[in-house]
């Protein structure tokens, strides 16, 4: 079943995600499981919004490719990673609505 991930990575830097994602190439290698990511910046750090197949694929995830790539950035404190069943999407660029997502 499909699951929302939420995370806050305090004072993670948009120079830092870019380093991870160059290293965990998630873009060039698309993750088993992975259905859409989102990454902005507040004054308190990293936040991001994924969706994913299930909690096990992110976290598989994570485990091989993004621990890896943090540890050589020097990344520091963990994440606050939270995870909730979705209920509705609407993605008008891409012709989406459905109250019941079929993610």
């Amino acid at each position: 079943m499909a699951t929302v991930m939420l995370m806050h990575w305090p004072d993670v830097t948009p120079d830092q995600y870019d380093q991870v994602r160059e290293r965990a190439r998630w873009d060039t290698d698309v993750p088993d499981g992975a259905k859409l990511h989102v990454c902005g910046f507040t004054d308190d750090g990293m936040h991001i919004l994924d969706v994913w197949e299930s909690q096990q694929a992110f976290q598989n995830f994570f485990e091989e490719r993004i621990q890896p790539a943090v540890q050589e950035v020097g990344m520091e404190g963990q994440p606050d990673v939270q995870f909730y069943p979705p209920h509705g999407v609407f993605v008008p660029a891409l012709g989406m609505d459905s109250q019941q997502p079929a993610l």
